[in-house]
């Protein structure tokens, strides 16, 4: 196995993180590709103890997994890097388009254009709800899924529960829901 320079460690870790959609699971997915498929710089059992390491860490499993990785590879020097170059470049956009929104608030057609992106968000956000629930009312449980759904954005919205307590509810009213069906 090849240790790579800091350089190339830095790259690597600027470019998969900040350029993979989807979250910490598939930006994980893709280093592992590249530190062990590709480039060999990990052993399958670093990749999975560096992974394993970040799902126990409280916060941001993705940034701990860089650290991690990036230790077994290059030290403390390469852990700080590493996490460096995967939430530098976002931190830099998320700054500049709040300055940005800052200082166009005031115009009438950037809060537009602003309402419009919003409105398109949302909207993907619906059919991405829709795809979910979908599948069960083909199958018929279209009253489950609405009941469930709808609870779940009363609670949200209505009660002001945490999602996480209305994830919690809803699983259970699924399972027991599911239960009284099948008998």
């Amino acid at each position: 196995m090849s240790r790579p320079s800091l350089r190339e460690l830095a790259a690597l870790f600027a470019r998969i993180p900040n350029l993979t959609f989807g979250g910490g699971d598939p930006t994980m997915a893709a280093l592992q590709r590249e530190l062990v498929a590709r480039r060999g710089w990990l052993a399958p059992e670093q990749y999975g103890l560096a992974f394993g390491l970040a799902r126990l860490t409280p916060g941001t499993n993705l940034l701990a997994f860089c650290a991690a990785a990036a230790w077994l590879l290059r030290g403390a020097l390469g852990a700080v890097l590493a996490v460096l170059a995967a939430s530098a470049p976002a931190a830099i956009v998320v700054v500049a388009l709040s300055y940005g929104y800052q200082a166009l608030k005031g115009n009438a057609l950037a809060m537009s254009v602003i309402a419009g992106l919003l409105a398109s968000a949302v909207g993907m956000m619906a059919t991405a709800a829709w795809r979910l629930v979908r599948p069960h009312v083909r199958r018929g449980e279209g009253l489950r899924a609405l009941v469930l759904a709808g609870g779940s954005v009363a609670l949200l919205r209505g009660v002001a529960m945490p999602p996480v307590a209305v994830l919690a509810l809803a699983a259970v009213a699924g399972f027991f829901w599911r239960r009284s069906e099948e008998e």
